[in-house]
């Protein structure tokens, strides 16, 4: 793994390397014990979305690895007065050992691995999400103790984080079952990716199908960040579309709940429903510092 751009540039056995190392990153950190793997290293944190979990996990991660991490908005770069995206890489990798982007078009993190000659991580595109499904996945193992078999569902939009979990899940052995609006569904190539795994992925608009002797079930916001102007037309249009409690009494008893965060309460989720599974969220929350730090150390350190 030279960068982590999305998540269908890798393998099963990488992306099981990476929830093991985050695995081992956990344990050592609630042992008081952070490896210094990042001693002497510098990271940039360029982002061009808002952020909450991205931003202090990894600027938390790096501290504990005892690196540096940069925080750099994309409206105090010169990105934002029209320097192309290579020439901000040639110069960002002549400083730093590697780069995290958070951005909208995926096009200018693949642009940023191109040019600047050293590690990229993408902090989320509005393709794709890899960094968070690496945490669900992560999560979701440590309940099962395996992600082979299991059977995941997914209610709300095909966008990032859609697409990123047609990828991770079926990668590591799951079956999906996706519901998705018309008009929503995910990218074509990630569903021309599905196609491999036959039975193991459908694709439906009924939520109560993704909803069915689920495992685990995965949402997301209605409305993401870039799109605020449509956020009356998504509320008509994903009507139906949530997490409720009737909708989970048709999973398996226990089944868990993931949401990236933050949640729209009400819209994509319930209260009820949320606070239900608050522990399951919250640790996946947490659970984005160890993944992170796993990316990095793999990238960084040869872990």
């Amino acid at each position: 793994m030279n960068h982590l751009l999305k998540l269908s540039n890798l393998t099963a056995d990488e992306m099981t390397h990476i929830l093991d190392v985050a695995d081992e990153y956990k344990r050592l950190h609630r042992a008081g014990n952070d490896p210094k793997d990042l001693q002497g290293k510098a990271v940039a944190l360029m982002f061009g979305k808002h952020s909450t979990r991205t931003r202090t996990s990894l600027e938390v991660g790096i501290y504990q690895m005892g690196g540096l991490g940069t925080y750099l908005s994309t409206d105090d770069l010169q990105i934002a007065r029209g320097e192309p995206i290579q020439d901000t890489a040639r110069v960002l990798g002549r400083y730093y050992d590697a780069i995290v982007y958070r951005t909208f078009k995926q096009s200018d993190v693949e642009a940023l691995a191109k040019y600047s000659g050293v590690p990229v991580i993408s902090g989320m595109t509005d393709y794709a999400h890899p960094l968070q499904v690496l945490t669900d996945l992560m999560t979701v193992r440590e309940h099962y103790g395996t992600l082979e078999g299991l059977r995941a569902g997914f209610v709300g939009d095909g966008y990032n984080m859609a697409n990123s979990l047609i990828v991770g899940c079926l990668t590591m052995g799951m079956t999906l079952v996706m519901a998705c609006p018309k008009g929503y569904r995910p990218s074509a190539d990630v569903l021309y990716f599905a196609r491999q795994y036959g039975e193991k992925f459908r694709l439906a608009e009924d939520p109560d199908e993704a909803a069915r002797d689920a495992d685990v079930l995965f949402t997301d916001v209605w409305t993401s960040m870039g799109m605020e102007r449509e956020t009356e037309r998504r509320r008509r249009d994903f009507y139906g579309y949530t997490l409720d409690a009737a909708r989970m009494a048709l999973a398996k008893p226990g089944c868990m709940v993931q949401h990236p965060l933050p949640a729209h309460r009400g819209e994509e989720i319930t209260d009820e429903v949320f606070e239900g599974h608050a522990d399951e969220i919250f640790g996946e929350a947490e659970n984005r510092l160890h993944v992170e730090k796993a990316v990095l150390g793999i990238l960084l350190a040869g872990k």
